[in-house]
């Protein structure tokens, strides 16, 4: 059978707890308080409650949402007076522009209405190869953040960009006059332009230098590199060509070297021809990648170091010896000599913050010969040195640095020496800080200039080596900003703007390509040969990394979470309401510590009865006395036993509304740059209210939600056995569930119709598809306190369900082994604790536009109902939020507007303000309170797809509406294909023929045009 293990999605629900149980039959957790003046009919007469009142206490029943639908927003339109020849009203312009901000990278097409950006897409040209991760996708709403910085400000008093520019160079002067340092400090650049501009100031300013510094450092890594191929870059992995990847601490599907590797990595793990890659994690947190693999080990860094070593023994030969034991070691060893049968077709990565375990990897990559590894078009996002960014802290309070000038970087918030920082700031003349906001370092500095959004910016960007794209500005300036090089041009005393300077450098990158074409395009292709390495002494650096020792009674383990990554987007509303995708927690960072410590140190998590989270709080201690209070506590599966985790990017204060000032500055901990650290935990008093999903919207107990096999049952068994077709009963003999109708099918063979297909095996858990559904769809952001009452908007969900390692079939096997009622007792007692490292699977759960849908047959208005192209629409203005749809829709999809969330003071989002409305798609209602809404299949943009192809007399091509639906378009791992199964050529159709198809829930007869894959794990 498929799904023969028992999956959980909470440590609550494995045990059974009561608490889940009474969730499952209370959806609507929250009581209507009617006592409080329906108590008896004199109270009713004299309380002076209104006919509004009485509706709205009622629950929102047709006419409260009629007089509800009175409060709509209302939208006021300005006429063009001179329309601009290139707008048409009512069509989207795309332009073609990369970001790059010093953490996350891109290829994009931005989409404009009438002159606004409102959404970020994927470039998909030939060359663009990195797609837009979930961050990213959010970040054309920090264009609208009314907390930007304005305009320029001199000594903490506005002023004008003519005085900073006299301000400045008055600065070089004196400081050119009195022998002073100036140093400009930047995040990694890699922009050819800016470099080039930077060396001219430097050539002017003998006595300045460029400074990089990277808020989460790669300088190891970047420093084994550059030792052996004399160049100051990352390798760039390519996934797809290995049938085993082995990873020792490397979140690669996460933050590791920037991300981007899923795309490569899912063409692999998707079974053809009885093939898949194999791949082993050993890890402290459980990451992306850990949840991906086949086999995870959980371990400590210092064990992680001793498993690289005894790696590098079975490749190289070796006999260094090692410090592991037991069944880590056995686990070590296996991945080892599967790796070395596996040659070329191997890969070794790690995320070990040393130098000398870096060059291992490089050695090992080496001797396999590996294809997935490549010196040719090498990552030059990150260029940072701790060594020399320590030494410019020292420099500053030596009072050696006469005039700071800094772009892309909030030293103050990222630097764990902070305090040190800023007592060598106050020592420093003149200190310059471009920003997009007055953040931690802005607001302390003598000048704060502000820095244009990336979308109203001109830039270039060599992501890797031999490719070269361009940033180009997708709106004009919002507020009085000035790009850094525009400055940097001035104090050099060219002549232009940096776009001038961009357009003729340009010809330098762009191998012959036109400048027009390269703008069109977004990147130009060059070419790159794959640089020659010098010797390794592997020996060496393989000694040292076995001396490593542990790092005391517990290891800290810093990591960037998925949605707010190094802090930048701290402000953004929609990041910080994405649940985390493997906690399920949003609106916080928490420290994350394994079943085993927890119960040794007497740390909990409980459930409570509206559906909310609960944790206790931690005290977090460094070996060197940095105290971090009152952390909240998740207890987290799979976390490796002796380790604690902690995400950095919250803790922000700083120019951010007071509903984004949440978390701990864990930036604090990184001590050295280094994410590990030796720290003591204890409890501290109080209890944690979390905004956590996880055990929200619960599919009701019903099973085969998720269908998983292994690569051997799936290479040798028929598919009925790994994808079991549900049966029922009708007239007393069994028949598959598909086959049997409560209504009379219509005819969907003509014209469109719609299906997505979600593959489980190519599924990460990104969340990008989360975002740009917030994006396309105008979904509202309610807050932490709405989503503990399981009020969240999402009309997209990523599940996450843990389950044991061990099969069904091994369950039973035991369980017909147990001999006498004690040994019964203990041993169904034993397989019902949560496991210590449990496998996972992501399940992304949006309307599953049922042909045969339950909510719309219990809708008394009709606001729901079919469509021809198997869409389930939703008509809002006739919805009177009975909520009957919620109640009878079996994959709890649906969302109730309990609240108008535009332009309401209580819920100060971007829809609270004009320019944070900006974004919204003006093809897409603003739903209003008491409205249910869910997703659509995006479709204002199939029915576009549809009329762009009638306009243009032709018929839509084919997988044309695959970049129609905005989470098919967002997912870069090709879990997700959109289409029209009526059209036999589409991707969709070939999928929806696959063995490995199947519905949610068959057995209940809803009949979805949403599919699924079952997984396959090769086991």
């Amino acid at each position: 059978m498929s799904s023969n293990k028992k999956y959980w999605k909470s440590v609550e629900e494995l045990e059974n707890s009561s608490i889940v149980e009474a969730l499952r039959n209370n959806e609507f957790v929250e009581e209507i308080p009617t006592d409080e003046f329906l108590g008896n009919a004199e109270a009713l007469s004299t309380s002076g409650t209104s006919r509004r009142d009485f509706l709205k206490y009622v629950g929102f029943s047709t006419a409260a949402v009629t007089l509800a639908a009175c409060e709509g927003p209302v939208r006021k339109s300005i006429p063009y007076v001179l329309q601009p020849e290139q707008i048409i009203p009512g069509v989207a312009d795309y332009y073609a522009t990369t970001v790059f901000d010093g953490f996350d990278f891109a290829n994009l097409l931005v989409k404009t209405r009438e002159g606004r950006p409102i959404k970020i897409e994927n470039n998909t040209i030939a060359g663009a190869k990195f797609a837009a991760n979930a961050r990213i996708h959010a970040s054309i709403l920090g264009l609208y953040d009314s907390g930007r910085l304005k305009e320029p400000k001199v000594d903490g008093k506005n002023s004008s960009w003519s005085a900073v520019d006299l301000r400045i160079k008055s600065s070089l002067a004196d400081a050119k006059a009195k022998g002073g340092q100036v140093v400009l400090l930047t995040n990694t650049l890699a922009s050819p332009s800016t470099e080039k501009l930077i060396a001219e100031f430097i050539a002017k300013n003998p006595n300045a230098k460029h400074v990089v510094y990277d808020a989460v450092s790669s300088s190891e890594a970047l420093d084994a590199f550059e030792a052996v191929y004399g160049q100051r870059a990352l390798v760039d992995y390519d996934f797809s060509k290995a049938s085993l990847i082995v990873s020792v601490g490397a979140d690669f599907l996460g933050d590791w070297q920037g991300g981007g590797y899923d795309s490569g990595y899912a063409k692999g793990r998707i079974p053809q021809n009885g093939q898949m890659s194999r791949h082993f994690q050993f890890e402290s947190n459980m990451t992306l990648s850990g949840a991906a693999a086949d086999k995870r080990v959980p371990m400590t860094t210092a064990a992680q170091k001793q498993a690289l070593v005894q790696i590098y023994n079975i490749i190289a030969g070796a006999s260094v010896p090692v410090a592991l034991e037991g069944n880590a070691k056995a686990e070590v060893v296996k991945a080892a000599q599967q790796l070395k049968a596996a040659g070329s077709k191997g890969v070794l990565v790690s995320g070990i913050e040393d130098k000398n375990a870096q060059l291992l990897v490089l050695a090992i990559n080496q001797i396999l010969a590996s294809e997935a590894f490549s010196t040719a078009g090498a990552r030059q996002i990150r260029k940072g040195s701790n060594a020399v960014v320590s030494q410019l802290i020292k420099d500053l309070n030596a009072g050696s640095v006469h005039t700071l000038i800094m772009s892309g970087v909030n030293p103050v918030y990222t630097l764990a020496d902070s305090e040190a920082f800023v007592s060598g700031l106050k020592k420093v003349k003149t200190s310059v800080a471009f920003a997009l906001k007055e953040d931690e370092t802005a607001s302390v500095v003598t000048i704060a200039a502000p820095a244009p959004h990336y979308l109203e910016a001109w830039g270039d960007v060599e992501i890797t080596s031999g490719t070269y794209s361009l940033t180009q500005p997708t709106i004009r300036p919002i507020f009085n900003t000035k790009q850094f090089q525009d400055v940097l041009l001035s104090l050099n005393g060219t002549a232009g703007t940096f776009y001038d300077y961009l357009k003729v450098n340009s010809a330098a990158y762009t191998a012959g390509s036109s400048w027009n074409k390269v703008l069109h395009d977004g990147v130009a292709v060059v070419g790159f040969a794959a640089l020659s390495g010098g010797a390794i002494d592997a020996a060496s650096a393989a000694n040292a990394v076995a001396k490593s020792k542990s790092a005391g009674e517990y290891e800290l383990v810093l990591y960037t979470k998925t949605g707010l990554g190094d802090g930048q987007h701290a402000n953004n509303p929609w990041l910080q309401e994405f649940p985390d995708p493997i906690t399920r927690v949003s609106w916080d960072n928490y420290v994350t510590v394994s079943n085993a410590d927890a119960k040794k140190i007497g740390l909990s998590n409980e459930i409570v009865a509206n559906g909310g989270l609960n944790g206790s709080y931690a005290t977090i201690t460094t070996a060197d006395g940095v105290k971090l209070e009152n952390v909240p506590v998740i207890v987290q599966p799979g976390q490796a036993v002796g380790t604690i985790g902690l995400a950095v990017g919250y803790g922000r204060k700083a120019s951010l509304k007071e509903e984004m000032q949440v978390g701990l500055n864990a930036y604090a901990l990184y001590k050295g740059f280094n994410g590990v650290q030796s720290v003591s935990i204890v409890k501290a008093a109080g209890e944690h209210e979390f905004a956590c999903v996880q055990g929200q919207k619960t599919l009701m107990g019903r099973g085969d939600i998720i269908k998983e096999t292994t690569l051997k049952i799936f290479n040798t068994e028929d598919a009925e056995h790994w994808n079991e077709k549900p049966m029922v009963s009708l007239d007393h003999q069994e028949v598959e569930a598909t086959t049997v109708d409560l209504w009379e099918s219509f005819d969907r063979t003509t014209g469109h119709h719609f299906n997505l297909s979600i593959d489980l095996n190519a599924c990460t858990g990104c969340g990008a598809c989360v975002i740009a559904c917030h994006a396309e769809n105008n979904v509202p952001v309610v807050g932490k306190a709405e989503v503990r009452r399981s009020r969240d908007m999402h009309w997209l969900r990523i599940d996450r369900y843990y389950s044991s390692e061990s099969t069904f079939e091994g369950d039973n096997e035991r369980k017909e082994g147990i001999a006498g009622l004690s040994s019964s007792l203990s041993t169904f007692n034993e397989m019902e604790k949560p496991g210590d490292n449990p496998q996972v699977a992501f399940q992304p759960v949006m309307c599953q536009h049922c042909n045969h849908a339950p909510c719309e047959t219990v809708c008394p208005v009709a606001a729901t109902s079919h469509g021809r192209q198997g869409q389930n629409h939703m008509a809002y203005n006739r919805c009177v939020g009975t909520r009957y749809c919620a109640n009878n829709c079996p994959y709890k999809v649906r969302r109730f507007n309990w609240f108008l969330y535009n332009k309401n003071s209580e819920f100060d989002y971007h829809m609270n303000d004009d320019l944070g409305r900006m974004v919204l798609n003006p093809d897409v209602n603003v739903r209003s309170r008491g409205v249910m809404e869910k997703c659509s299949f995006c479709i204002q943009s199939t029915q576009a797809v549809i009329l762009q192809a009638k306009r243009e007399g032709r018929v839509v091509a084919k997988d044309e509406f695959n970049n129609a639906c905005a989470c098919s378009a967002a997912c870069s791992s090709g879990a997700m294909v959109f289409g029209d199964v009526n059209d036999k050529e589409s991707e969709v159709a070939k999928l929806a023929e696959s063995e490995r198809a199947y519905h949610l829930l068959e057995h209940v007869g809803t009949k979805p045009n949403v599919f699924y894959h079952v997984k396959v794990r090769n086991t």
